[in-house]
């Protein structure tokens, strides 16, 4: 029996390639002769570049470049298994994880380093990039990354200003001559499925400046700092970003790839599951098993379960779910292929117990369900 094993990471506890052999252990304790396929994916977030560097053998590049708070840190991106494409993940060099909770200030975190990690993969040959742009700690507009690459934002004295979204109100002017000509020949796929608009109530700053630490004043603070740095890139290149769907991704990031870069956005799990050759492996397959920490109604809004029932729905082979815990609206789940959903947790626990178990709880969980399936 084939089964085809693909699951997100279990934030705080499994990666997503760690999932997989567990799930894959789990499934074997209930059917030793089963041939099972490890295809370990993500969503556009932190472990899209690992998820698609193991599916095509690619190739991992250590970089120094500044973190969130300026502060140096290794960051990496991955070259996919054609030698051709190269995947950032921002999180890896603007992510929140880099932050301590009590040092997270999107007034002052900084995309610049992302712009190191593209500046770098330039320096060595590629052309054709994907970016994910999930798990920022950031609310700078792209502004740093921009500024890494050679671009000068200047205030009404026509000098350079800062980093970090506290300094977009200084902007007056954008001086682009010395922005990198490479970028203009290049392509960009950016992986999200965030379709937020840069400013406003649903904007960047109102959904996403809190998690990343800001407090309701400095929320409403950053929107306005948005709106000045939204009206000078109009002003520069006639795009109007201000309600433009998804570029308020990661901070507004995705407003800076709109405005600047030769970039399209696409759903991150679909872009995981075209370049991992997701669909082919299922060929001959009884079941699929994936998952990932939390499963509720968001997860229908592109996570890692529903692009692989999706992709497993082609073929009418059945998808299980495990998941550390289940919330609200998991019904409408299943009218996109997912079979049932299964929750890890198997007795009266905290979050922190169960995190600490999750690798018996999932392995568990899988031998449970892989048993049911059999029967």
């Amino acid at each position: 029996m084939k089964i085809v094993i693909a699951p997100d990471s279990f934030k705080g506890s499994l990666s997503a390639v760690e999932a997989s052999s567990v799930i894959d252990k789990g499934i074997k304790k209930a059917l030793p002769s089963a041939e099972t396929v490890l295809v370990p994916v993500a969503d556009g977030g932190e472990g899209t570049m690992d998820s698609l560097v193991a599916a095509t053998n690619g190739h991992k590049v250590e970089v120094a470049v500044k973190g969130p708070l300026q502060e140096k840190v290794i960051a990496e991106y991955g070259v996919l298994g054609d030698k051709e494409t190269c995947v950032i993940e921002m999180a890896s060099a603007s992510g929140l994880i880099l932050v301590d909770k009590d040092k997270r200030n999107p007034l002052v975190t900084t995309t610049f380093g992302t712009g190191e990690l593209i500046k770098r993969a330039l320096d060595d040959g590629y052309k054709k990039f994907i970016l994910a742009i999930g798990g920022s700690a950031t609310n700078d507009g792209g502004a740093g990354m921009l500024q890494a690459l050679g671009m000068k934002l200047l205030d009404k004295k026509g000098e350079s200003i800062g980093f970090g979204g506290g300094e977009l109100d200084r902007i007056a002017s954008i001086n682009d001559e010395q922005f990198d000509s490479r970028i203009s020949s290049c392509t960009f796929l950016i992986a999200s499925d965030v379709q937020n608009p840069f400013i406003g109530l649903n904007g960047a700053s109102h959904v996403f400046g809190p998690q990343k630490g800001a407090t309701p004043e400095m929320v409403e603070q950053l929107d306005r700092n948005l709106a000045n740095w939204a009206d000078v890139i109009e002003k520069k290149t006639s795009i109007r970003l201000h309600d433009e769907p998804g570029a308020g991704a990661a901070g507004g990031i995705g407003g800076a790839f709109q405005a600047f870069f030769p970039a399209k956005m696409q759903r991150g799990i679909d872009i995981v599951i075209q370049y991992t050759g997701f669909e082919g492996k299922l060929e001959g397959a009884s079941c699929v098993f994936t998952g990932e920490g939390q499963c509720d109604y968001q997860t229908a809004s592109g996570k890692t379960p529903m692009g692989v029932a999706e992709a497993a729905k082609k073929y009418d082979i059945p998808v299980f779910v495990l998941s550390g815990s289940i919330g609200k609206g998991i019904e409408e789940l299943y009218q996109y292929g997912i079979t049932s959903v299964h929750s890890l947790v198997n007795s009266p626990m905290s979050l922190d117990e169960a995190m600490s178990k999750s690798h018996d709880l999932l392995e568990s969980a899988a031998e449970r369900v892989m048993r049911t399936f059999i029967a």
